[in-house]
Parts: C-alpha cells; structure tokens; sequence
C-alpha cells in the first residue's frame, strides 16, 4: 500500500450540505470520527473508508483556500519521506502534531504546485477507518483513476517515479494537447518494470494551476450527472467516453470544489 494514494479528503466551506451532495450523488455511507479538533466525517464505500470530509481549517480560510479535493499518499517514515520530497525539489507546506489512531501528516506539493499530503499511519489501520485492503478498481465509491494536471507532466513524473517507485505504462497523443501519460503506482508482483495502470498525468494550458484530481466509480455516468444536478452541482465537462469504454464526466460541487466521476456505462 505504501508510496501510492489511499486516502482522498475534501475540504469544505459548509460540511453538512458536503456530506447530504456526496452521500446522494456517489452513494457513501457517513460515519463521524470521533476525535479533538474540527469535525471529521468518514466517507465508506463497501465497508471500508475511502476519505473523509471536514471543514476548511481557519487559518487555509483566512488565506484563501477555497472548497477542494487532496489525496494523501501513504508512506512508512514521515521525516524520511519528507527530507527525500524536498531533496527532490518538492515543498513541505506544514507538518502536523501526530492525530490519535490516524498517523502523522505532511501537506506538501510537487515542483510545478500540485498539492498531495503524506500520511504515516498510526498503526497497521490506515486513517481513520481502517482500509485495508484496498477496494478493488471498480467498486462503486472507490477511486478507479488518478490524474495530475501538470504544466511540465515529464518532470513531475519523474519528481514522482523517484520518490516512489510509479511507472510509465502506455502513453497518448492527443494532438494539439499533448501527450497522455498513462502511470502505475503499484507493480505486479516483484516485476517494478510493470504495473496497474491507475493513473495519468499530462500538460494542462486550462487549468488555473496544476493539480489532481480522482475519478470515483459510480454504476451509470447519466444517473450520477441527474444527481449532481439535483444536488445544486453542476457537470463542468461530459459526459464523455474514454478509451476503454468507461463514461467520465467532471464536476463541482454546490460549494465549489471540483470532483469527477467514472463509469462502466452512460
């Protein structure tokens, strides 16, 4: 499980309205996590946390920090793990006091601004319910697709490929945009020359600056965009099909954070 991302977490400006959007649209179940601090709520799919949703803490409001997506990447020593992401060339925003029965975290950013955290588990549980093994690509509510946004994806993944192991798998050109490179943050087996390909990174001249973003696996895509427009959200792009056969289609939530979704049928 390590070097790869376990754990997706939204950051909101109203987290009741958050939990009412996503448990409708995507099907999760909602469990409090008791802990100090800011309200926390865990985000299960199958049984098992997939993320949790709690609100923007006051100091990232202050600054600015509107309504947003993070995944955290899982890793065996934090302060290893960070003196390696700075030696690379990446950032370390912040270090947080170690959270009971949930681990130690880093926010932190690749070279060209894409936000990620790293989190130390407190324990064989992974945060704060625990998850694994993790759900199989393709369970409803799980994360099945990976994608950064980058303006300079080459050197991105290589800031990525060294400090964790991911792999090129098959790349595609998709004209006047660029390439499509297609990653494996897992190998098969012993073999790190391969792996499952779950993710993709690519030169993104759109985005006001780069980032991932996380496919969750819903049943049918046109349902979902009926309930993300009953919900208050609105569909940004999609619905499309995708190489594979699969319906994508990208979206933000009624307070503005933005969110895809994957299917196996429109």
């Amino acid at each position: 499980m390590a070097n790869k991302f376990f754990w997706y977490e939204l950051m909101t400006s109203d987290r009741a309205a958050a939990e009412a959007f996503y448990a409708d649209v995507i099907g999760w179940q909602l469990q409090p996590f008791p802990a100090d601090g800011p309200p926390y709520t865990v985000l299960e799919a199958d049984g098992l946390g997939v993320g949790g949703i709690m609100p923007i803490p006051e100091d990232a409001r202050a600054a600015g920090m509107q309504p947003t997506w993070v995944g955290y990447i899982h890793v065996i020593d934090l302060d290893t793990a960070v003196a390696e992401l700075r030696a690379a060339g990446g950032l370390v925003h912040r270090i947080l006091d170690p959270i009971p029965h949930v681990g130690r975290i880093a926010i932190a950013s690749d070279p060209q601004g894409a936000m990620f955290n790293l989190l130390q588990p407190d324990g064989p549980e992974t945060p704060p319910a625990g998850r694994a093994p993790l759900l199989p690509a393709g369970t409803a509510g799980g994360v099945d697709w990976h994608e950064l946004h980058s303006s300079d994806w080459e050197t991105a993944f290589d800031f990525y490929a060294s400090l964790y192991g991911w792999t090129r798998t098959d790349a595609m050109e998709m004209g006047p945009l660029g390439t499509y490179q297609m990653i494996a943050m897992e190998p098969v087996g012993d073999d790190t020359s391969c792996g499952v390909t779950n993710g993709a990174m690519y030169n993104d001249a759109q985005a006001p600056r780069p980032y991932w973003s996380f496919y969750v696996h819903v049943d049918a895509i046109d349902a979902a965009v009926g309930r993300i427009e009953a919900g208050g959200g609105k569909v940004l792009m999609g619905p499309h099909e995708v190489p594979g056969g699969m319906w994508v289609v990208n979206a933000q939530d009624p307070q503005g954070a933005r969110f895809d979704l994957v299917a196996p049928k429109r």
